[in-house]
């Protein structure tokens, strides 16, 4: 056990991390919806139905997609886009798909490669593309589902104040939907574009997603 929290003591740290968050944001989020429903008279909510509420789901749901949008976005731009001198950028004049002699596949792969990227065809198209495939497919799957919980918030708001509800085509249309969601997204891309450029010139002694210290401005993708 020892040594298994160990060799995963990253990936263990961040769930503690969002569980922690996702606890708080839910304890939060309970006394702020009833203080709003206090005010205007309406009945409150226990702490388990609003963990099942479009209320939590909504708000919960357009920060995960927007991360997830991040990613991707990200891992598509680092394909063919350089910084240079960052320590998130290939070297200029490596833009593209690179070799399949780089890349270690095919009839280059290493004996201990993982299968698939030994296969020919399909199956190597699929795997060599899978960290976009399913970073875009969450993504996607978030963002549906963020707009169905944001759908029913905004129809029980219509009707809390005897206006007509909308269908969710026309929930996905409007200013509400793109305001939570836009929101979102402008903070995630801002702060990738900054980690970008500030690797450039600033250093984390130790960490992978900064250059050595003494390495120099210019140089790029290197990482310590």
């Amino acid at each position: 056990m020892r040594r298994f929290v160990s060799l995963n003591s990253l990936s263990l740290a961040f769930l503690v991390l969002f569980l922690l968050s996702l606890i708080g944001h839910s304890i939060a989020g309970l006394f702020e919806f009833n203080a709003h429903q206090e005010q205007h008279g309406e009945a409150t909510m226990s702490y388990l139905r609003y963990l099942r509420s479009s209320d939590f789901g909504a708000d919960m749901l357009e920060n995960w997609q927007s991360e997830w949008l991040q990613f991707w976005v990200f891992a598509v731009a680092t394909v063919w886009l350089v910084q240079q001198g960052s320590a998130e950028s290939k070297k200029p004049g490596e833009e593209g798909l690179e070799s399949d002699e780089k890349q270690l596949v095919g009839s280059h792969a290493p004996a201990n490669a993982p299968r698939w990227a030994k296969a020919r065809g399909l199956k190597r198209r699929l795997y060599e593309n899978s960290f976009l495939i399913i970073m875009g497919l969450i993504f996607l799957g978030t963002w549906v589902a963020q707009s169905f919980a944001g759908w029913t918030v905004f129809n029980d708001e219509q009707q809390a104040h005897d206006e007509q509800p909308v269908s969710w085509l026309a929930y996905v249309g409007s200013s509400d939907f793109w305001e939570r969601s836009l929101q979102n997204w402008q903070s995630e891309f801002l702060a990738v574009g900054t980690m970008a450029v500030f690797t450039i010139y600033l250093r984390q002694r130790g960490s992978p997603e900064s250059k050595p210290v003494g390495t120099p401005h210019e140089e790029t993708g290197q990482t310590g």
